[in-house]
């Protein structure tokens, strides 16, 4: 791909590069993750998408709401109760959830399951300059309190985690910059959650869609055009 210098256009070119990323990891592992779910008696649910937060750091009911802005808030409150009766999480009368020993473990065999996963995909591919890249545009990463990627980040890394796992959690995290600029975005013109959702091709979604790449471009400012290039085709190599 021709380096390209605008920014909003970078960033509209490799999110679905990102995504893609993000997504194949889950599905090459996703019959490992299963199997450890099933073995610890563990429902995966939030486990398995705040497993690189809730390691670091508790995380409050309503600031969990920002990462969830599109569900409803009943089903959000079913997986917690879900988690807590099964052992793997607390919740204090504040809302505040914390990681148990059980919720530690199963969060311990999903980086594995994942190490795995990358390691057996990915094997062909140089992965420290990608996660290198990847770690310095989430560090430049908007995140606005209250936003999604201020839950979501920075990613649990624990001494040893190997090159593979840190990009695809960085890349997990860095998924947020983007839907919290999206937000920002619909937000501006006046919709919801909800609105959006059901908003039809057009105009209108056509701003806001162009509105999210500029708002989503800061995060790769500190990029050189070469360095940009590097990450979007690296990723893409990957998918």
């Amino acid at each position: 791909m021709p380096i390209i210098q605008d920014l909003s256009t970078y960033a509209a070119a490799i999110a679905p590069v990102v995504n893609a990323v993000h997504v194949n990891v889950h599905a090459v592992a996703r019959r490992a993750v299963t199997a450890h779910a099933e073995a610890v008696g563990l429902t995966p649910g939030l486990l398995l998408d705040l497993r690189h937060v809730l390691p670091l750091r508790p995380i409050t009911r309503r600031a969990l709401s920002a990462v969830h802005r599109y569900g409803s808030a009943a089903e959000l409150d079913a997986e917690i109760h879900e988690h807590v009766a099964q052992g793997a999480l607390t919740v204090d009368g504040e809302g505040t959830l914390r990681l148990t020993a059980r919720g530690m473990a199963f969060i311990d065999g999903v980086y594995a399951a994942h190490a795995d996963a990358t390691r057996r995909v990915w094997a062909a591919h140089d992965l420290e300059p990608l996660a290198d890249l990847t770690g310095r545009v989430l560090d430049r990463a908007g995140s606005d309190p209250g936003a999604a990627l201020e839950v979501m980040a920075p990613p649990y890394e624990p001494a040893g985690t190997p090159a593979g796992v840190l990009l695809f959690n960085r890349v997990a995290a860095l998924r947020y910059d983007r839907a919290d600029a999206h937000a920002a975005a619909w937000a501006a013109a006046g919709l919801t959650a909800g609105t959006i959702v059901d908003l039809q091709p057009g105009p209108l979604r056509d701003a806001i869609e162009d509105d999210t790449n500029h708002r989503a471009a800061r995060a790769y400012d500190r990029l050189s055009g070469d360095e940009r290039e590097t990450l979007f085709e690296g990723l893409l190599g990957l998918v």
